[in-house]
């Protein structure tokens, strides 16, 4: 169970003490999705910015509205990302032109960055149009995908063009506080977490949140991907390194107590995917896109089709990885996957019998 530090969130711009020096703040986002939080750190001698919101709507108008009634006087003087996706960097590059301050970021999360920052629609090319094809995708839907394929520099200012490097297991002084680096993978590919052992706070960034679960994908940047495995690996070294009763905040939803309930959550709802997609391809060989159903009950809409897939093969991968499962190509062109495992079914009658012995009685 998961204790909240808070019942309430702050306004859009507007900030919350955690503890002294330790400031939370909210900007919006134009998705389902419609938040994210950002922290502030105060040094002896100005502010370190950890994440940036998105540049468009109003995040540009709400920073200044933040220097103006909250800095009590002092610069800004670092910008902090923790991983490369749009509302993270969003304002990266326009925060460290308006103070002239240095932007920090692990080495794979900036030039990953820079790159999903510069792909435009001419980048749709062959490879890309393979991955699609193999993953299930109709003549239609890649005309569609083709049609609006490009990267996030719509969304963000151009990106500074330098950076300072962290490190897992470095760590950023500030006002006499240790924030040491915890690096966690398979979400992006070298996400930075933060954690002050003498405040006992981790900054998780998209690394650990309450209540929704982060996106695990492959694209077609990197179609024989295993960032599952890397997220696995990423949340035991978690449950080793952190204490349990950590208080946590996230990039989403509020700050909570429950680390590594949380954690152990995360790795089970994975396994009970896995565990649901070698089932499913016992019958059949079945696509990604035939297999979806298997892993989201919703419907999916064009955004988050292909969010959906990315994570559905993500699992797949994994599986196949491993040699669970067995992957082959149709007349099509489209990757079928069939279990390889006969021993499927009796450890399934196995888990289900096991879980019932231990589930607590309703009354």
């Amino acid at each position: 169970m998961l204790n909240y530090l808070f019942d309430d969130a702050p306004e859009a711009g507007e900030l919350r003490e955690i503890v002294p020096g330790v400031l939370w703040l909210r900007m919006p986002l134009p998705m389902a999705l419609d938040h994210i939080n950002l922290y502030l750190l105060e040094d002896t001698d100005g502010w370190w910015l950890i994440d940036t919101g998105i540049a468009i709507g109003p995040t540009q108008a709400l920073w200044e509205q933040v220097f103006e009634r909250h800095l009590n006087g002092k610069p800004v003087k670092a910008v902090v990302s923790t991983h490369y996706h749009p509302d993270h960097t969003g304002m990266a590059g326009w925060l460290c032109e308006r103070w002239q301050v240095p932007f920090y970021m692990t080495e794979a999360e900036y030039f990953t960055g820079l790159s999903f920052s510069r792909t435009t629609n001419e980048h749709f090319n062959w490879a890309t149009e393979r991955h699609l094809t193999r993953s299930g995708y109709t003549q239609d839907q890649i005309l569609k995908s083709r049609k609006y394929f490009g990267g996030f520099g719509p969304y963000i200012t151009p990106m500074p063009t330098s950076y300072r490097r962290m490190v897992d297991g470095g760590f950023l002084t500030i006002n006499g506080n240790r924030w040491q680096v915890i690096i966690g993978r398979g979400h992006s590919p070298e996400h930075a977490c933060l954690y002050n052992s003498g405040l006992n706070i981790l900054i998780s960034g998209d690394q650990v949140i309450p209540r929704i679960t982060s996106n695990i994908s492959v694209s077609g940047s990197e179609p024989e991907g295993n960032p599952l495995k890397e997220w696995l690996k990423s949340l035991e070294h978690f449950l080793e390194v952190l204490p349990g009763d950590t208080l946590v905040l996230p990039a989403h939803n509020t700050p909570f107590y429950g680390l590594h309930e949380r954690l152990r959550y995360l790795i089970e709802h994975h396994e009970e995917h896995l565990l649901a997609l070698e089932e499913a391809c016992l019958c059949k060989q079945a696509s990604a896109m035939e297999l979806l159903p298997v892993m989201f009950k919703r419907k999916l809409d064009d955004h988050n089709l292909g969010l959906a897939l990315g994570e559905c093969i993500a699992h797949l991968n994994y599986l196949h990885h491993r040699g669970q499962i067995e992957r082959t190509v149709d007349e099509d062109g489209c990757y079928r996957y069939a279990s390889v495992d006969s021993t499927l079914p009796m450890r399934l009658r196995k888990q289900r019998h096991d879980a019932d012995d231990a589930a607590p009685m309703q009354v």
